[in-house]
């Protein structure tokens, strides 16, 4: 007998046989840095997985994090959804709000309401900033885009020892484990949801997507993986590009006609610089190659629980190595992300700290020639939607059940906003028409289905734009239309404008890497292509096109999390304010802890403002307040001030910073002025989060307190 539920919401049922899916999607990886493509980074899992299925050589992504992850999710263009550049670059415009609409629901959502039991793990960088602290609102969140679990990190990148942990909608602590590193847990957890899953629901599939923060900085990897590097680059990015390009060529993936683009003028050469130099920046590639090798022993293990759950054969897995090329964004790379904008590093200043780095004390990435090396053979990088190097990336899929080929590789132009169809098409499943009421944007992908059997099998992506931050380009039918890049000097992101790029042609069908410029010999040609850039530029809502970072970054009509003016009253407890949520430390900011001590020699964390790497603290030591400002994590630029002992009963400590460079940072204790010291420097607006009173970051919890306890903190915007 049929069971009928009259009452009851009827749950989603999915059509037989359909795949689980795994969707991977690493960060800021090149198309040359892994083994599967020819890369000098052992990728043995992935190697594994390519064995069993097809390597992709001609896919795509966007060139930057945030909208290669909203094309993916969507299947739409990143402008089309509002991601014209990445979430902290959000303007008022509708192709860069950063804002997911309601009629572009992801693939998780579809799958949910198909019957797929749907998780989240790592980086989400989707959420608007002014969305992403503890009030939200949420729809915008990985719950509220149809994943019914996530457990991972709101930011476009974190520390991998001492990550910010979203559990849900919940921030948490990672394990205090002093081997901790935040790719096995995710992997651990990963493997813990499937196998809940299945114990739960056996008859559903899964839809799992596991987004790492590898290979973005800060590069952080456990010793004994960075020691199996050692000397592996003592070579430099010269002679390393070379052998990826030739591990390419031997290996078939890629074409026999495709060369090695030559070194930009930006990127020294690697024989040119000093021995120390080159031991240092040898480290920093250890390190990375440390890291991705670590996540691809992370994805091996996820892999083996799947199978050892009987569910290999019949899980569709679609692996993109990077949402975007490796990162040239440092003259020299650096050792702390947080100096962005405050301090730009010489390689004088890294090379004494070369035992620091990928440990717990390093936040840093390395120099744009391993960046260089990375994307072999293609020009360019992360960032440059023109040229292969920022938007070429390796696409690996398996489904042992239900593609036949194994090991083989495909040449398709492919694009990350063709994956939703891709899936759509393989379950069966049309798009629906509404969700949730809302009227569905029609795919802007292709499924790329059609070449799974057939090598040869004629392309039907015939036609995609690029564009980020200025740089455009556009593909069709094997052509690709380019501007040139203007680049800045390194750590300079003003001043680029007007946007009168000379274009150039490529004929990728002969030139497969981008090689030779051939816009002389076919005028006519570059003109049509222009011109029909021009008309994608209004469909898909590309205006306003600009390469100002910094205008984008200090957008004046973006969204704030931060409503009204006068003073704010933070309670103590263990909310976590994301840096929109929390007053920026500037010229002109007040902070006031209002205290209550109980005992003599009292101790209590009060405020941690970002982390050691750059912030501000403030504590009660010893029954001493003391105020810390650590605007680099440079011990030559602290601020320290102290206060006299707290005797028992209600006190309040201030902290004001008066208007003006330099600005003068003075104590006082129930009124009266304690300490004082002058200020040049102030913490990056880009620090994730702070905390006032429990959890704080390298701070004892409040529940290591003893005879104090923090009322409130009272803070005032300081001047803009």
């Amino acid at each position: 007998m049929t069971e009928t539920w009259l009452h009851y919401p009827s749950i989603p049922k999915p059509a037989k046989d359909v795949p689980n899916i795994l969707l991977v999607l690493t960060d800021d990886v090149g198309f040359g840095a892994c083994s599967t493509f020819g890369g000098l980074i052992p990728t043995p899992n992935l190697d594994a997985v390519a064995a069993r299925g097809l390597r992709y050589n001609a896919f795509h992504t966007t060139a930057m994090c945030s909208p290669t992850r909203a094309a993916l999710l969507t299947g739409r263009n990143h402008h089309s959804v509002g991601f014209g550049a990445i979430s902290n670059y959000s303007v008022d415009a509708p192709g860069y709000t950063s804002v997911l609409p309601k009629g572009a629901a992801t693939v998780a959502r579809v799958l949910r309401d198909h019957g797929y039991d749907t998780a989240m793990f790592g980086k989400n960088h989707n959420t608007p900033e002014w969305e992403a602290g503890p009030l939200g609102p949420f729809d915008r969140w990985p719950l509220g885009q149809g994943f019914n679990y996530f457990y991972g990190f709101n930011a476009a990148q974190t520390d991998q020892f001492s990550p910010a942990l979203v559990e849900n909608l919940n921030p948490v602590r990672p394990p205090q484990d002093p081997d901790y590193h935040l790719d096995r847990d995710l992997s651990d957890r990963a493997a813990h949801w499937m196998r809940m899953q299945k114990a739960l629901r056996p008859d559903h599939p899964f839809f799992i997507y596991w987004a790492p923060g590898t290979l973005h900085e800060p590069h952080q990897a456990p010793k004994d993986w960075i020691s199996r590097f050692a000397g592996a680059f003592d070579m430099g990015w010269d002679k390393a590009r070379e052998q990826v390009f030739a591990r390419q060529q031997s290996m078939g993936v890629i074409p026999p006609h495709a060369t090695l683009t030559a070194r930009p003028p930006y990127i020294p050469a690697w024989d040119g610089l000093p021995a120390d130099e080159r031991a240092f920046s040898s480290r920093q590639m250890e390190v990375a190659a440390a890291q991705l090798a670590h996540f691809d022993h992370q994805f091996g293990r996820l892999l083996s629980e799947i199978e050892a759950a009987g569910q290999l054969d019949n899980t569709l897995i679609l692996f993109i190595q990077g949402d975007n090329g490796a990162c040239q964004e440092y003259q020299h790379g650096n050792t702390n992300y947080d100096l962005y904008g405050i301090v730009t590093e010489t390689p004088a200043d890294m090379i004494p700290k070369r035992d620091l780095v990928g440990g717990p004390d390093y936040h840093g990435t390395y120099a744009p020639g391993w960046g260089w090396a990375m994307n072999a053979p293609l020009p360019e990088s992360k960032q440059i939607a023109s040229h292969l190097g920022g938007i070429r990336n390796g696409l690996v899929v398996s489904w042992p059940k239900g593609i036949a080929a194994r090991g083989e590789v495909r040449g398709q132009f492919g694009h990350v906003i063709d994956i939703a169809p891709t899936i759509y098409e393989i379950i069966g499943l049309t798009l629906p028409e509404e969700v949730d009421g809302h009227p569905q944007m029609p795919l802007e992908g292709v499924s790329l289905a059609y070449s799974f059997a057939d090598p040869a099998a004629p392309e039907q992506h015939s036609e995609q734009y690029f564009e980020m931050l200025g740089n455009r380009g556009l593909y069709q039918q094997g052509w690709m239309a380019s501007t040139i890049p203007e680049r800045p000097p390194f750590g300079e992101t003003s001043g680029l404008q007007p946007l009168s790029y000379a274009w150039g042609l490529y004929d990728l069908t002969q030139d497969w890497s981008q090689s030779t410029d051939i816009a002389s010999d076919h005028p006519a040609k570059l003109a049509a292509m222009r011109a029909r850039f021009e008309d994608l530029v209004t469909r898909f809502k590309l205006a306003p096109i600009a390469n100002d970072q910094v205008a984008r970054l200090n957008h004046r009509f973006r969204p704030k999390a931060l409503t009204g003016s006068g003073a704010r009253t933070y309670p103590a407890g263990e909310t976590r304010y994301r840096s929109s949520s929390f007053p920026e430390i500037v010229p002109g900011w007040k902070g006031r802890a209002d205290l209550d001590v109980t005992e003599t020699g009292a101790a209590a964390a009060i405020l941690a403002l970002g982390s050691r790497f750059g912030g501000a603290t403030m504590a009660v030591a010893d029954g001493v307040p003391v105020f810390t400002l650590n605007p680099t994590g440079r011990e030559a630029d602290l601020v320290i001030l102290r206060g006299p002992a707290l005797a028992p009963g209600a006190h309040q400590v201030e902290v004001v910073f008066a208007p003006g460079l330099p600005s003068r940072v003075t104590m006082t204790v129930d009124g009266l002025e304690a300490a004082s010291a002058l200020a040049d420097k102030f913490p990056s607006p880009m620090n994730p989060e702070s905390f006032v009173g429990q959890g704080l970051i390298d701070a004892p919890p409040l529940s290591a307190a003893k005879g104090c306890r923090l009322r409130a903190f009272v803070v005032t915007q300081g001047a803009a």
